[in-house]
């Protein structure tokens, strides 16, 4: 879908250089000489790597069109997940390097998040939150709740996070998996 430049906003995806770009942020310059650009801040979907580049305001950007559907993990093995469609049963197996270091969450009949560009998976995502239990974390000291200390726990799938005190070996507690940390315990 062609737009203008003035049109991109963070979140978008571009196609540049026949490559895939998430818009992080973008800064509209009008010097006092020359014409108006967009100084936009992309990050290529693929490798990771920033680019930055400037556009003029006038400027035709193609925005990409990403298919986003839920599957169903079924198993996994060797370097690979099954995964099935829940609407119409068709199981797809992806690279588990599409989830990159969020593997450790996968649980069985968890729902996982495919993106699609053009037929292509492009990247995979876990749930923001999962429910693990706390295998095993050190005792509290009494008095030690007073202050807002956290302390160390490991799951049950081997990740050590910081938890509250009142938290004890085989709670539930749910955890936000965008960036691994103790979100509440589990109702």
């Amino acid at each position: 879908m062609a737009e203008k430049a003035n049109d991109i906003r963070p979140g978008q995806v571009l196609e540049h250089n026949n490559k895939l770009y998430l818009v992080a942020s973008i800064m509209h310059t009008q010097p006092g000489k020359g014409g108006a650009y967009m100084q936009v801040e992309m990050k290529d979907i693929k490798t990771g790597t920033k680019h930055y580049e400037r556009f003029r305001s006038d400027a035709n950007i193609k925005r990409a069109i990403l298919d986003e559907e839920e599957y169903t993990y079924l198993f996994s093995s060797s370097n690979t997940l099954t995964l099935m469609n829940p609407k119409n049963y068709e199981q797809i197996v992806i690279n588990e390097d599409l989830l990159g270091d969020k593997k450790v969450y996968l649980q069985s009949d968890m729902n996982i998040k495919i993106v699609m560009y053009e037929g292509n998976i492009i990247s995979a995502h876990v749930p923001n939150y999962v429910t693990l239990v706390v295998e095993e974390t050190e005792e509290t000291i009494k008095g030690q709740t007073v202050s807002a200390s956290y302390k160390p726990a490991t799951l049950e799938n081997g990740l050590r996070v910081l938890v509250p005190p009142f938290i004890k070996a085989k709670d539930k507690v749910v955890i936000h998996t965008p960036d691994d940390s103790y979100y509440e315990r589990a109702k």
